[in-house]
């Protein structure tokens, strides 16, 4: 038997996404931004309202670099989410997040934060929604494997869980992708 519930906005997972951007001066800001995700090949959205000071930095700049909030950072994260950069100017030193400009778009990389996409701006679609390119992906050496790659058990990237509102940590292995399916073939 299944439970109706309505009309939720419930996905699962929504990856904790850290969007770090440059105001017109050159000061970083970052802001936890749930809605958001792969759009096209190379490219990420972002579903964010205009009043938020990383919307205006983004259009100012035309850049914005996404890093994913990690299990030893959920209260910097989560801070970043419910702080705005409108009306809180030491945001970041109140996070205690520290940052290095990307070499590849204009914004800054999150140095606490072990992976992050850097994206240079492609549009604002038809709903507001801010359209990215991907020109770079950097991650910390502390969370590749063996095989050189990002370890999704070492990078224990958080998820938001938007029914209880908490955070869960993600990265255990259930299965093999395009593989485990042949079986039943």
């Amino acid at each position: 038997m299944r439970k109706n519930f309505g009309k939720k906005t419930w996905m699962y997972p929504l990856p904790v996404l850290i969007i770090g951007t440059y105001d017109e001066n050159g000061k970083a800001n970052a802001m936890n931004a749930a809605w958001g995700g792969i759009y096209d090949t190379n490219h990420v959205v972002l579903c964010l309202s205009a009043s938020h000071k990383t919307t205006k930095n983004i259009k100012a700049k035309g850049a914005f670099t996404i890093s994913f909030a990690d299990a030893s950072h959920v209260t910097e994260a989560d801070y970043v989410g419910i702080a705005s950069a409108n009306d809180t100017a030491d945001k970041m030193e109140r996070a205690g997040f520290h940052t290095t400009k990307s070499e590849y778009v204009d914004a800054p990389v999150i140095d606490e934060l072990p992976m992050t996409l850097e994206c240079r701006l492609v549009k604002f679609n038809e709903d507001g929604n801010i359209i990215g390119e991907i020109v770079n992906v950097s991650a910390d050496e502390r969370v590749l494997g063996d095989d050189g790659l990002v370890d999704s058990e070492k990078l224990q990237a958080i998820s938001y869980d938007p029914v209880h509102n908490v955070y869960l940590k993600t990265g255990e292995k259930v299965g093999n992708a395009f593989k485990d399916g042949r079986v039943l073939k």
